[in-house]
Parts: C-alpha cells; sequence; structure tokens
C-alpha cells in the first residue's frame, strides 16, 4: 500500500469518525430539546403533571411487551406513542393464547379500590409488565400487604429483552457466516469490510485472553465459545446505547446474565482435572485441622465464582443506562419549573450524557473483554496441571 493510499485511508477514517460524533450531538440535542419542549407543550392554565424520574428510569431499564420508541403528547389526555408491540404468547388452562400486546396497552384501566393503573385484555390483566388472571371483576386482587394476589398463566412472551437477544444473535450471525464465508473461499486477500474490523478482534480474543490464560494446548477447545460469549455481550450493549431504538437493557437483565454464568459454571465443572477437584476436596500440604475451614470455602468459591459474572455484568451496564437517564431526568424536572432554567440545565446534561455515552462505548468492550476474561481464567484453572 503506498503512503498517498494510506494517507487517504486515514483521511475517510478521520471522516467517519466526524460524521458519528456529530450524529450523536445532534441526537442528543433532538433529547434536550424534546425533553423541555414536551413541558412546554401544555395549555395555559392546564394542570402539569409531575415528572417521575425513578418511574421514567425503571421503566427504561426493565422489560416489557413492547419496545417503545417516542411519545407524542398532544394535549393533557391525549397521548400516541410510536412503538413495536410484541407479541404475548400465554400457557393458560384452555391451551396456549397468542395475541399483540397492542391489546393491554391500548385498554388502560384504573383500579378503584387500589389506585394505580393496569390493563386489561379479555380473562386477563398486566400490570407492572407482568401478566395475571383477571378476578370476578375485571381487574386486581391485593392481599392483606398491598401485593397483587391474582393467579397467573404460564407468560412464554417474546418481550423486548427476548427481541433483543434475538437481534443480537442475527447480528453476530450475519457478521460472521459472512466473515467466515470469505475465509472459506479460498480466494488469498487481504482483509477489508467487515472483515478488518472482526479480525483483530478475533486475534485479541485468542492471542491476549484464550491463550494466555487457558495455555497453547487447550485454547483452541475453549475459543469457539470464549468468541461467542465476547461477540455476543459486545454486541448486545452497543446495541442498548443506539437513541431511540427502543432502550435495550439485554446484559442489564438478570435472566440473561444467569444463563450465561451458568454456561461458564457448568464447563467448568465438567473440564475440572483431578488437580482441580483435589484442590479443592482434600488440598494438598495443609494441615488436617485447616482443611475443615478451607474446604468449605473452596466449595462455597465453586459457586461465587459465576455469581460474580453474573452480579458483574448486569449492575455495570445498568449503572451506565440509569447514569445517563439521570442526566435526561434532569432537563425534565428543571424544566417543568423553567423553562430558561430547563434550557441552562440542558446544556450541561447535553455535554454530560455526550461524555457518558463514549465512555459506555468503551464499556460496552470492556464489559465484554472482563467477562470473557474471568470465564478463561476459570477454565484455565480446572485444566492447570499438578506443579512438581
Amino acid at each position: 500500500m503506498t503512503i498517498q493510499a494510506v494517507e487517504n485511508k486515514k483521511f475517510r477514517c478521520g471522516l467517519f469518525v466526524k460524521k458519528i460524533f456529530s450524529l450523536i450531538i445532534l441526537v442528543a440535542f433532538l433529547v434536550v430539546s424534546s425533553g423541555v419542549l414536551a413541558n412546554e407543550g401544555h395549555a395555559e392554565g392546564e394542570k402539569k403533571k409531575k415528572f417521575n424520574a425513578g418511574e421514567m428510569i425503571m421503566h427504561h431499564i426493565s422489560d416489557a411487551h413492547e419496545i417503545h420508541f417516542l411519545t407524542l403528547n398532544e394535549g393533557k389526555y391525549n397521548e400516541k406513542h410510536l412503538a413495536i408491540y410484541l407479541p404475548v404468547i400465554l400457557w393458560t388452562n384452555k391451551g396456549f393464547q397468542v395475541f399483540s400486546s397492542s391489546h393491554f396497552y391500548h385498554s388502560r384501566k384504573t383500579d378503584k379500590n387500589h389506585g394505580g393503573t393496569f390493563f386489561g385484555y379479555k380473562e386477563f390483566v398486566m400490570a407492572h409488565e407482568h401478566i395475571y388472571y383477571a378476578n370476578e371483576n375485571g381487574g386486581l386482587t391485593n392481599d392483606e400487604k398491598g401485593e397483587i394476589a391474582n393467579a397467573h398463566p404460564l407468560d412464554l412472551s417474546i418481550t423486548k429483552t427476548v427481541a433483543g437477544l434475538l437481534i443480537t444473535g442475527i447480528i453476530c450471525l450475519l457478521i460472521f457466516v459472512g466473515v467466515a464465508r470469505r475465509y472459506t473461499s479460498g480466494v488469498p486477500d487481504k482483509p477489508r469490510g467487515i472483515q478488518s474490523l472482526m479480525e483483530p478482534l478475533i486475534l485479541f480474543v485468542k492471542d491476549e485472553i484464550a491463550i494466555p490464560s487457558i495455555g497453547h494446548k487447550s485454547a483452541d477447545k475453549f475459543l469457539p465459545f470464549l468468541l461467542t460469549i465476547f461477540f455476543f455481550i459486545w454486541i448486545a450493549n452497543l446495541l442498548g446505547l443506539i437513541p431511540f431504538l427502543g432502550g435495550f437493557n439485554v446484559m442489564g437483565t438478570l435472566g440473561v446474565t444467569i444463563v450465561l454464568a451458568t454456561i461458564v459454571f457448568i464447563i467448568t465443572l465438567v473440564n475440572g482435572n483431578r488437580h482441580y477437584w483435589t484442590h479443592i476436596m482434600w488440598p494438598p500440604g495443609v494441615p488436617t485441622a485447616i482443611k475443615f475451614i478451607l474446604v468449605p470455602i473452596e466449595v462455597m468459591g465453586i459457586f461465587i465464582k459465576p455469581a460474580v459474572l453474573m452480579i458483574r455484568l448486569t449492575a455495570n451496564i445498568t449503572a451506565g443506562h440509569i447514569i445517563i437517564l439521570s442526566f435526561v431526568s434532569l432537563i425534565m424536572i428543571f424544566g417543568q419549573n423553567s423553562a430558561v432554567a430547563g434550557y441552562g440545565v440542558g446544556v450541561g446534561s447535553l455535554i454530560f450524557m455526550i461524555f457518558m455515552n463514549l465512555i459506555e462505548l468503551l464499556v460496552a468492550f470492556l464489559q465484554a473483554y472482563v467477562f470473557t476474561l474471568l470465564a478463561a481464567m476459570y477454565f484455565g484453572s480446572a485444566l492447570e496441571e499438578a506443579h512438581h
């Protein structure tokens, strides 16, 4: 490659980065503007609904039966929602029942006895994104503690998190099927396109994670799983950082991370050699009295390690979403009281939102790296031979 070609490539890369950065600024500005203007859209003398930051944040990071993009306020009691309504799949005493979640979201009801709102359709009600059988009055029944006491069917619905998992899986397949097809085509050529991005990352996982942690002899055995888990977590994290795409929080969902951690747990136990189990159940070279203290700790460590994987990934990803949404909440809160204060806070929040989004791009990669590294270290410790 000539020097001129290298310079042209650098120029194109720099131009691409500038475009991406400009897009982030534009999107953040739209978020800030819409947040302030939404609070200005009330008619004079009309009572404003108090903004609840905690409710908004929990709504965005929690699972749902819809992928919500925008809410358009057209007066006090008229709201239009731009959303994709996902299929509700329920196993009931009448067999499977399948329908769109739009039937729930378009039928908001109020619980006159206990307050609050819920959604109703047919013989079902949905409250806080949980689906129950409706009581004889078509509503909710609360116990003495105020908890919902309605029976519930088996919910097998495609929720927002499940949709995020499917989208992430499809993206991974599209990327790596294309990359693998190019490698197996038999045409010797330099990497280009998406292949030029994926190849350094694949070599990074192999040379910097798998081989140092597991060893040359056994690294190839675990490399397919490590590559899959790395790119799956990374792409899922990036999916959650795209504005106005529904606010996916795939890796911030405990049900997802516990499955990933359980897989690592099972692989570690299945591949544990004699030295690994001997070191846990009866550590050599340790006084017998100490072994009765050390062995229970080692056994608990078997379960603590995957638990740490699960909690660390969930907490870090969720915390990033909460911080960004908190800056949006500041705009809403100050915008309710004063337009000038709203715009003033909006400028500061805009700067911090851009900064946090850039940091989250790094965190998305780091969390995938740390999870993969720890998994590789657990595999390496299970295969480690005794030192003589």
